[in-house]
């Protein structure tokens, strides 16, 4: 009992009570039409990032049932999850067991660590089942020990160098003699992993030979004009005015009424409507 009080300790906080309290994400729906979710959560508090590991566990789970029930065992729109900061969103039960099953379904997921030290202190003796149902791995760089080691030694495998040794007697009568010799080598080694350049990376695809190939310049894809980082006051995302917007009262929060009467203006254009359109009221409406 006092393990369980522990844990729902968060739940005695009036606004996370609220958020629990009704569902408009809907994340079975996630892959019936074009949509996108995202889960922020702090750098510095790791409070309520249990909430963001739970969401997950949810969606997988409701994702493979409405693939199965509804849509004969695959979603019509592919649904691709970028988990980044995975080691600070906590532990998603049977994760192991969920990556083997939902790409069937049309799910795709992509961990993002900063070492493969931390899926294995989250994931213990799972984390390379996780790690073997991944059909590419991308090491970007790092210096932990037990990450470069694993990749030098499993990923790369060894190369075959030729080693040539000499050797030169004096005396009396003086010798020379020069040697051969096949030898076993790590096609890089943990220190040349430790010192790679910050623009390769190693590329690891199921039945291939890893790649060591340059990183791409995300400034040369033509759609970056549209990031924030291009022209943050045209494209940075508000989220407070989001929230703002679909904001709902609380339980026992007073809310004043207005009866409008709004007279038909005419049709809107298409762009518009869609603008000013909130899938939350009806989430079937364009469907």
């Amino acid at each position: 009992m006092i393990s369980c009080g522990s844990r729902l300790a968060p739940f005695d906080i009036p606004q996370l009570r609220e958020i629990m309290s009704y569902d408009e994400l809907e994340l079975d729906r996630i892959g019936d039409r074009k949509t996108a979710v995202f889960f922020t959560i702090s750098d510095t508090t790791p409070t309520y990032n249990f909430i963001v590991a739970l969401a997950f566990s949810q969606m997988f789970n409701l994702l493979c049932e409405r693939a199965d029930n509804v849509h004969g065992g695959r979603l019509p729109h592919h649904v691709r999850v970028l988990w980044d900061e995975a080691a600070n969103t906590g532990q998603v039960p049977s994760l192991e067991k969920l990556v083997a099953v939902i790409r069937s379904r049309e799910v795709s997921l992509c961990l993002f660590y900063q070492q493969y030290a931390q899926c294995k202190a989250i994931y213990k003796d799972n984390a390379e089942t996780i790690l073997g149902n991944m059909d590419s791995v991308i090491f970007l760089g790092g210096r932990e020990s037990s990450t470069i080691k694993e990749i030098s030694e499993n990923w790369l495998g060894k190369a075959t160098i030729s080693m040539q040794t000499e050797g030169r007697s004096r005396g009396q009568s003086e010798s020379y003699n020069q040697n051969t010799q096949r030898l076993g080598r790590e096609l890089m080694t943990p220190s040349e992993l430790a010192t790679m350049p910050g623009d390769k990376c190693i590329l690891q695809l199921r039945g291939l030979p890893p790649f060591f190939s340059s990183k791409y310049d995300l400034k040369q894809h033509p759609n970056y004009k549209y990031t924030a980082e291009a022209d943050k006051k045209k494209n940075a995302f508000d989220l407070d005015k989001l929230i703002n917007r679909r904001r709902r009262p609380g339980l026992n929060e007073a809310c004043e009424v207005y009866e409008v009467d709004v007279s038909d203006t005419g049709p809107v254009s298409e762009d518009e409507d869609i603008l000013n359109y909130d899938d939350v009221d009806d989430p079937d409406a364009y469907v």
